[in-house]
This record gives C-alpha cells, sequence and structure tokens, in this order.
C-alpha cells in the first residue's frame, strides 16, 4: 500500500512539473531545478539512514543456576543475532519454571505478555490462543522455516487451522533393550507385535521380567496403549476421540485397550508394577532385571554419556521402534512423543515482525546447539553427518528425520477433567479393574461432558 501511494504521488508531482513548465519562465524553471535536486538529496539521505534501534523483550526458563547449558545457548544465540542485527537490543527476563507459569499468568491478566517467550503445547497454550494474546506464525513455517520441523512436531502448538507456537525441543519414546538379555535368549528386535509377544512368553517363561514399568505414575501406562492405539487404528484415530471428531467407542481403541490386557496375563511386567513408581519401575532395566524399557528419550544420556552408569551396562543397551500390527492401520516410522517449550511472539508486540524474524533464527540456531552441547534433541531436523553424537543419537535421529507422524502424550491432548479420567482408566486397566468396554465409555463419557 505505502509503494503505491508512492509511486501514484511521485506521478501527479512530474505531471503538475511539466504542466507548470510549459507556461512559466526561467525563473520557475531554476526554481523547479533546485527543488528537484533538494529532493534529491532528501530521498539519498534517507536511504542511508541507519535501521532504526528496536528493543525485543524476551522471557525464558532456563536461570543459569540449574539450567546452565541451556543458558549458555539462549545468551549465545541472543549474541549473534544482535552482532548480525546491531540495531536489535534483545532484553531477558528469566525464571525458573514455576515462576515463569505464574508470572505468564499475571502478565496476561492485563495483556503485557513479552515480546517473545516460551509455551508449553496443548491444552496450556489454548486460554492464551483464545484470547488473542498469540501470533500466528505460519508464515514463517510457509517461509524461512519451510521443511526444517519433524513432521507433526508443530501440530501440538496449532489451533483453529493456525500455529501459534514454534517447538524447540522434542521428546519420543521408543523401546530400549538389554541386548545380553536378548542374546542369551536368541532374541532379536521384534518388528510385528506377534514377535514382541513371542519376546514377552520366552522372557517370562524363563523368569526375567520382560518389561519393566513403574506405573504408579499412569502416564507410563499410557505410552503402552497409545502405541497400541496408533498401530491398531493408525495414527488419527486418538486424535479424533479426544478432539470429538471421533469417538472413543470406536472398535480400535477398545482393541488396544484388551491388548493392554492380553499383556498383564501374559505376565509381561515386572512384579508390583501398578504400585511402583517410575523411577522404581526404571531400577528394574538399570539393574538388568528386566529385559526392556519403554520411555522418552530424555532417557538417553543413561544409555550413552551419563558418567554415573557403568560402561558395561550403556554397551548393552540397544533400541527399537514399536512393532506393527497384523491388520492394523499405523506404521512403525509413527511415534509417541510430544514437543517441549516453544517460542510465541505476543500479538499486541509493538516489534511483532522482527520479533518473528528473531525466533526463526532461535529455532534454527537452538537446533543446531541443543543437540551436541546439552544433549537435548531438537524439534527442528539434525543433519547427523555433521554432528560428533554417541551412535544412539545418530539413529534416533535419522528415525525422527523419516517420522511419518507424532501423537502427542494423551493426558496432555486433553482437558484437565478428562486427562485425569484417562490417567485413573490406564491405572485400573493395567491393574484390571475395569474392562476394555467401560475403560472406553469412561473416556467417551469425560470427553463429551467436557466438551459441552
Amino acid at each position: 500500500m505505502v509503494r503505491k501511494t508512492l509511486t501514484w504521488s511521485l506521478t501527479t508531482m512530474l505531471s503538475l512539473g511539466l504542466v507548470l513548465t510549459g507556461c512559466s519562465n526561467s525563473t520557475d524553471t531554476a526554481s523547479s531545478t533546485t527543488a528537484a535536486k533538494e529532493t534529491a538529496k532528501a530521498t539519498e539521505a534517507s536511504t542511508t539512514q541507519p535501521a532504526k534501534k528496536v528493543t525485543i523483550k524476551m522471557m525464558h526458563l532456563w536461570p543459569a543456576g540449574n539450567s546452565a547449558t541451556q543458558n549458555k545457548i539462549v545468551n549465545d544465540i541472543i549474541k549473534e543475532y544482535q552482532t548480525a542485527n546491531p540495531n536489535v537490543t534483545i532484553e531477558q527476563e528469566v525464571l525458573e519454571n514455576e515462576q515463569y507459569k505464574n508470572k505468564m499468568k499475571v502478565l496476561s491478566t492485563s495483556n503485557a505478555l513479552p515480546d517473545v517467550g516460551f509455551t508449553w503445547a496443548a491444552g496450556y497454550m489454548e486460554p492464551y490462543v483464545k484470547g488473542d494474546m498469540f501470533a500466528p506464525l505460519d508464515d514463517l513455517l510457509q517461509g524461512d522455516l519451510k521443511d526444517k520441523f519433524v513432521k507433526g512436531t508443530t501440530d501440538a502448538y496449532a489451533f483453529g487451522g493456525k500455529t501459534y507456537g514454534l517447538p524447540v525441543e522434542l521428546n519420543i519414546v521408543p523401546v530400549y533393550y538389554n541386548k545380553a538379555i536378548f542374546a542369551k535368549y536368541n532374541l532379536s528386535p521384534p518388528k510385528t507385535y506377534d514377535e514382541f509377544k513371542n519376546i514377552v512368553k520366552t522372557l517370562s517363561s524363563n523368569g526375567v521380567a520382560p518389561i519393566a514399568l513403574g506405573n504408579k505414575d499412569r502416564w507410563t501406562g499410557s505410552l503402552w496403549y497409545m502405541y497400541l492405539a496408533d498401530r491398531i487404528g493408525g495414527p488419527e484415530t486418538l486424535k479424533k476421540a479426544i478432539d470429538r471428531t471421533g469417538s472413543f467407542n470406536n472398535p480400535d481403541l477398545i482393541r488396544a485397550a484388551s491388548e493392554v490386557t492380553n499383556l498383564v496375563d501374559m505376565n509381561a511386567f515386572n512384579k508390583g508394577f501398578n504400585g511402583l513408581g517410575n523411577d522404581e519401575g526404571k531400577a528394574e532395566f538399570m539393574n538388568s532385571k528386566a529385559a526392556m524399557y519403554m520411555m522418552g528419550t530424555w532417557e538417553l544420556p543413561n544409555y550413552t554419556t551419563n558418567k554415573d552408569v557403568p560402561q558395561t551396562f550403556k554397551d548393552q543397551i540397544g533400541f527399537f521402534k514399536f512393532p506393527t500390527v497384523e491388520g492394523g492401520k499405523g506404521n512403525m516410522d509413527s511415534w509417541v512423543g510430544g514437543p517441549g517449550v516453544g517460542l510465541f511472539v505476543a500479538n499486541n508486540s509493538k516489534v511483532k515482525e522482527e520479533s518473528k524474524k528473531f525466533v526463526s533464527f532461535f529455532v534454527q540456531k537452538w537446533g543446531e546447539h541443543a543437540i551436541t552441547e546439552a544433549g537435548v534433541i531438537p524439534a527442528t531436523k539434525v543433519d547427523t553427518s555433521k554432528v560428533k553424537l554417541p551412535q544412539m543419537y545418530i539413529d534416533l535421529l535419522n528415525e525422527l528425520n523419516k517420522a511419518s507422524n507424532i501423537t502427542l502424550f494423551a493426558d496432555v491432548q486433553m482437558k484437565p477433567a478428562s486427562a485425569e479420567v484417562h490417567l485413573n482408566m490406564i491405572q485400573a486397566l493395567f491393574g484390571k479393574a475395569v474392562s476394555p468396554a467401560d475403560f472406553a465409555k469412561n473416556h467417551e463419557d469425560a470427553l463429551a461432558k467436557e466438551a459441552k
């Protein structure tokens, strides 16, 4: 619009000049020439003026005291951006996790959010989106960040077809296994669910706990249910049941619940699993008493770089993708997991466009730094040929780069009341205190009630 107006004005001025020249004397001509020179000088001066000074207020949750590596990465990125853009100053406010959340609530009451900040996905950010406090960032995804993210990672930040946050971290859930135990019983990582069940039978019959699980925390058992729902019904079935475009009474979701009870009947899990916390369940795997442990990639340091874990144990650990189910609609390149925190831009920011440029830069640079410096898997794709990492990191990153889908943790997808029902039903299902049909019905009733 500005360019059109400027063009019209210059054209009009030139036309008027021609008319005046035709009926003026030499003095008028000289005056016009002088005026033209002055205009040219002014135009030249305006094009050489330094860029306008911009201050971007940023709030993040990595204090130097307890998140030293992430704090350093943030500061390095800011320094690099300010060097490349000397007219821009990034002002930081740094708070620890809970303080950060509380400050966000306070600032939102007066719609005074920082220009750039961090948000969690799905349910956490929904009130901010509904309050029109976060700016859509789809222009970045269609521009500089096109095809930069692992497929599916930005979905958790999307509402109504628009994306309001860009994740910087990502966790997926592989099945870790003890190669020494597998070798002892001539077992290989399974490709199909039938092969997986045969592994469970072999280990159980030989007195070895097939799977380490601490389901007192409930979300740990949800991981198993989610993978079965994905492999049986495909990646959209559970998601649609939760967002109410589908139903939890879907036969595929009921079958997934039935497979959980089948695993329990096969003694697939360590003794007392439903009364143990995650750390207690994990100890069964870390002490080589259980052959498998399904958990997020935040566990990777324990199997690669953690100096407190014996190297002999780390050398024994591998991973495999959750296998396909015969007749199911899912595939092995679909993962359960989810992004960590993501960046937002305040919708009422006075420096919105510059803030978006900074966010685009930050996301890309974070991907370059986080994996090698902090052992944190970024939400953006990583070129594994350019980084030096333990082999398990490389292998998982290569799998991520070809991921067909990332299904966000079920309790994170749900609103609070439904999430609590889900977690309670998971523990009841693993404890065989509820039938697969009632498991589905209780979910459906809770989600329908909360949707009203």
